[in-house]
């Protein structure tokens, strides 16, 4: 009986893959759970309420767009980094790993330009059903994104002090996986948001 937990750590690693990498999928299937339930929320509602937003306003698409742009830029410098320490090539790694939080904060900054046009005048979660939803949606992807730049200045701090390299370049691959997550949920909520 004892037996059968190193054959299967034994048959996992003979896959060549970390465990923490089998740790990220299962991690990201526990978001896709969350996420797929706000979403499938969301369009209950809006297919139960007539008066969608209401007459409170609508989103800017042009921000909305620019934000769309901004991650799918972030995900191609995230890919960068990852190629560059495979390679062993510190400097240009580094420097993808930077843009890759630069792009991400200027997501939050242009987010943060959005709820400050929005609360000054009134609208706020409690407005309507749309508001409220928008507000939900957007602020849970918002904390995504800074965990992903948290966990990629957590990567610079190492790269900037030598210590990334080919050898655990999947570091780099694991905060990868979730940022092209966050990348994903957006491509989903942009056009619900601000195209419907």
């Amino acid at each position: 009986m004892n037996q059968s937990v190193p054959m299967c750590a034994a048959s996992f690693e003979e896959t060549g893959e970390p465990a923490s990498k089998l740790g990220m999928w299962l991690f990201l299937a526990s978001e896709v759970m969350f996420f797929a339930g706000l979403i499938a929320a969301f369009v209950v509602l809006r297919f139960t309420h007539p008066a969608w937003p209401g007459p409170e306003g609508h989103l800017n698409k042009w921000l909305g767009t620019a934000n769309t742009f901004i991650l799918l830029c972030s995900s191609w410098t995230v890919v960068m980094a990852l190629a560059d320490f495979q390679a062993g090539r510190q400097r240009s790694g580094r420097l993808y790993l930077l843009w890759t939080i630069v792009l991400g904060s200027a997501f939050l900054v242009i987010k943060g330009f959005e709820y400050s046009a929005k609360l000054p005048h009134g609208i706020l979660p409690s407005t309507n059903i749309f508001w409220s939803c928008y507000y939900t949606l957007t602020g849970f992807h918002g904390l995504h994104v800074l965990g992903g730049i948290i966990a990629n200045l957590w990567l610079f701090f190492r790269a900037m002090q030598g210590r990334m390299g080919p050898s655990n370049a999947y570091k780099v691959e694991l905060a990868g996986l979730y940022w092209h997550f966050v990348d994903i949920v957006w491509l989903f909520l942009f056009p619900m948001l601000y195209l419907l």
